[in-house]
C-alpha cells in the first residue's frame, strides 16, 4: 500500500489530531498545492495518509459505535497502552478490541475510524 485517503472538513483541526495527538509527520516532499483543494500527506512508516479537505458524501450520524464494525484504517504501532494514555490525557473516546487482542478503535475529528494494532 502507498498511502491512504482521508476526508477532512478541516485541515487544520485533522492536522492538529494527526500530528499533535498521534504524532505523525508531514512529508514536506509530496505537493499539496497542486490539487484543486487543500490537504496534507503524512508518514504512517514508510506509507502515508493523505489527508483531503473536500466535501464527505458520507454521513457522520448513524455509524457504528465500535470503529472495528465500520470501515476503517488500521495502523500498526508498537504499544497500545502509550496510546491509550494518549487518549485519555486528550479525552478522546475509544474502545478496545472485542477480540481481546493489544488493539484499540478511535475516531479522527470527522469521525473516520482509525483502529491501533500492536505488533
Amino acid at each position: 500500500m502507498h498511502h491512504v485517503g482521508i476526508l477532512c472538513e478541516n485541515l487544520e483541526r485533522s492536522l492538529d489530531f494527526y500530528q499533535n495527538i498521534l504524532g505523525l509527520e508531514i512529508n514536506e516532499a509530496r505537493p499539496h498545492d497542486k490539487l484543486p483543494y487543500r490537504g496534507a500527506w503524512l508518514w504512517v512508516g514508510s506509507e502515508m495518509i493523505h489527508l483531503m479537505e473536500l466535501p464527505n458524501p458520507d454521513p457522520s450520524t448513524g455509524r457504528p459505535e465500535h470503529g472495528g464494525r465500520d470501515r476503517h484504517t488500521c495502523i500498526a504501532i508498537r504499544d497500545v497502552s502509550k496510546l491509550k494514555d494518549i487518549l485519555d490525557r486528550a479525552g478522546i473516546p475509544y474502545t478496545l478490541s472485542r477480540s481481546g487482542r493489544p488493539a484499540i478503535f478511535t475516531r479522527d475529528p470527522d469521525t473516520n475510524a482509525l483502529e491501533f494494532t500492536q505488533v
